[in-house]
């Protein structure tokens, strides 16, 4: 079985879906909590270029914290945008998985499917009911 590493926050519905669609491909994944054990600089770096995101894309822009910084505006650089994450994680999207088969910001959580090198092994939905996989194991979209 290959290795997994979700940079989960469990309060957070996408970040709980990706992890669940996970599960249900038969993998336990390394999850990370990334609001208490923070990537360090190089990780994060790491994991952004892995994306193939830009740091402005990885940069979670809802909540009081992105308003209060003043983080929309296009004045701040890749590396700063990066330096604000390092200092407050909460400024960093989730859930953001790490496969073998590459990076993935899953938003929508069904993404992680395009990263798996398992099977679904059973139908799944999403906390709020939407199906992503049948009862024939196929992605429902």
């Amino acid at each position: 079985m290959s290795k997994v590493t979700i940079f989960h926050n469990p309060k957070c519905g996408t970040s709980r879906n990706t992890l669940a669609l996970i599960r249900n491909a038969g993998i336990e994944p390394d999850v990370i909590l990334y609001l208490e054990t923070p990537p360090d600089r190089p990780q994060l770096v790491k994991l952004i270029q892995d994306s193939g995101l830009s740091a402005r894309e990885v940069l979670r822009s809802k909540g009081d914290l992105y308003d209060e910084l003043q983080l929309q505006d296009s004045k701040w650089t890749d590396d700063q945008l990066i330096d604000f994450m390092i200092a407050h994680p909460i400024l960093i999207n989730r859930p953001i998985v790490v496969t073998p088969l590459g990076t993935r910001l899953c938003r929508p959580s069904e993404l992680v499917l395009d990263i798996l090198d398992a099977p679904q092994q059973a139908p799944f939905s999403k906390e709020d009911g939407e199906v992503v996989i049948d009862a024939q194991g196929k992605r429902a979209k």
